[in-house]
């Protein structure tokens, strides 16, 4: 029985150490007074990104700071743009250019469409990480 203890309590203490939450601090510069709302997307890896967020944020056009709490610590991809119209989407022109300001982590930027995972990708440390984000 003194083993079986043991091994519980062992057990306990190996459960309660887990994944550490982290906050993450994004800075946004270049949101044009143009009202609207700012999306950002978090994406955790490369075969959802831009598909499906593994968590998201909207916040008001004036708000300049963006804090996503309480995420895992690991590697996200950012993706941010400025619903100016507030109609939920990415406004693009007829060619698929688009027509509301938008930026990616790292401040990535893709050849003929959007940068890769790879290249959009931060490192969040358990300790958490603020980075800058300028849209376009």
């Amino acid at each position: 029985m003194k083993y079986a203890s043991q091994v519980l309590l062992a057990s306990c203490l190996i459960a309660s150490v887990g994944v550490q939450a982290a906050d993450l601090t994004i800075q946004l510069n270049d949101v044009k007074p143009l009202g609207g709302k700012v999306m950002v997307a978090i994406y955790n890896s490369a075969e959802q990104f831009l598909k499906k967020p593994f968590r998201g944020q909207v916040v008001t056009a004036d708000e300049k700071v963006i804090l996503i709490k309480d995420l895992p610590a690991g590697d996200y991809a950012l993706a941010v743009f400025h619903d100016v119209n507030e109609n939920g989407k990415m406004d693009i022109n007829t060619s698929g250019i688009p027509l509301e300001g938008y930026a990616f982590g790292n401040n990535a930027e893709g050849k003929m469409g959007p940068p890769s995972f790879d290249a959009a990708k931060i490192s969040l440390p358990e300790a958490g990480l603020s980075t800058q984000v300028s849209l376009k």
